[in-house]
């Protein structure tokens, strides 16, 4: 499944942070891009595996859709 992952670096954190905005709390973060982005995609699995234990709905990416005039 493919979701949306907003990364952005953390000056507090001084690390990568990854979101996943249509996973409710999923985040992952690490010190290079390629971490963060590996780390998200671990904790994309599991917040899926979580919901699915507890019959909770996981949502179909949305994806983009490009609109042309």
């Amino acid at each position: 499944m493919k979701y949306e992952i907003v990364m952005y670096w953390s000056d507090e954190d001084e690390a990568f942070i990854c979101e996943v905005p249509e996973l409710g709390g999923c985040m992952a973060h690490g010190d290079t891009q390629e971490t963060a982005l590996k780390n998200i995609q671990e904790a994309i699995d599991l917040w899926i595996e979580t919901a699915l234990e507890f019959g909770d709905l996981v949502p179909n990416p949305k994806g983009r859709k490009l609109m042309y005039a």
